[in-house]
């Protein structure tokens, strides 16, 4: 009898201190002093969401150390870690950034040019004239065997296109897309002179094209988290 009595007091005393410590936490949206509305608000530790109403507000419950993620189409997303002063001031403020006016795409018809016809004959003549004027121009007295020699010398060859590879920006593009300027500092705690090789290390995980196809805020943010430690180990 004394084991179930203590054992419904222990039971009893866990649910009274988890009640305790998760609240409904209340705020607005902002986005250049103009409420947002349907802007998602998702608690990523406890799986959670819920979405601002038409003057920008949101409800949600919390604890401490939570981690907020608001997230709408045209704006970055914003993290958040919700403190214990947070919580008890209970009118959370967050201000979002818009997202970059990307431009239309813009389509160049194919231009073709005109072949400009050059025969051996004419490459020869210019190469004579340049760097090899024969005793012709100096004294007047033709030598016709030097000449044909140049001309023989000098045949007319096709150079060797280049080859042009294309840098494949897609997934940078898509972070700066979907993350503030500010959080690789602040969340990540990637030096500023370290981004673009972070950047460069996530891109060459396979896992990277995966996002590029189909673009989900908390599978970013995981990858990026994910790839955070790696990086970290790697010095």
């Amino acid at each position: 009898m004394r084991v179930k009595l203590l054992t419904t007091i222990s039971i009893f005393t866990y649910q009274l201190s988890v009640s305790q410590t998760e609240k409904v936490l209340t705020g607005k949206v902002f986005s250049q002093n103009i409420p947002l509305k349907k802007v998602e608000v998702i608690n990523k530790t406890a799986k959670t969401s819920t979405t601002t109403n038409a003057s920008g507000e949101f409800s949600i419950v919390v604890k401490a150390q939570d981690s907020l993620l608001f997230f709408a189409k045209d704006y970055l997303f914003t993290r958040l870690k919700i403190t214990t002063k947070e919580i008890e001031t209970n009118n959370l403020i967050v201000n979002m950034i818009p997202k970059a006016e990307e431009l239309n795409e813009v389509i160049i018809n194919k231009v073709v040019f005109d072949k400009v016809k050059i025969s051996a004959d004419d490459v020869a003549d210019v190469l004579i004239s340049k760097n090899a004027k024969d005793l012709f121009w100096n004294t007047g007295v033709s030598d016709n065997s030097i000449r044909e020699a140049l001309r023989i010398s000098f045949p007319l060859k096709g150079k060797q296109k280049k080859k042009i590879e294309l840098h494949d920006d897609r997934f940078k593009k898509l972070i700066a897309a979907f993350c503030p300027p500010d959080f690789f500092i602040k969340n990540l705690k990637i030096k500023p002179e370290e981004k673009e090789i972070f950047l460069d290390f996530c891109d060459a995980d396979p896992k990277s094209k995966a996002l590029l196809e189909q673009p989900n805020v908390l599978s970013i943010m995981d990858f990026l988290y994910a790839k955070n430690e790696e990086f970290k180990n790697l010095e």
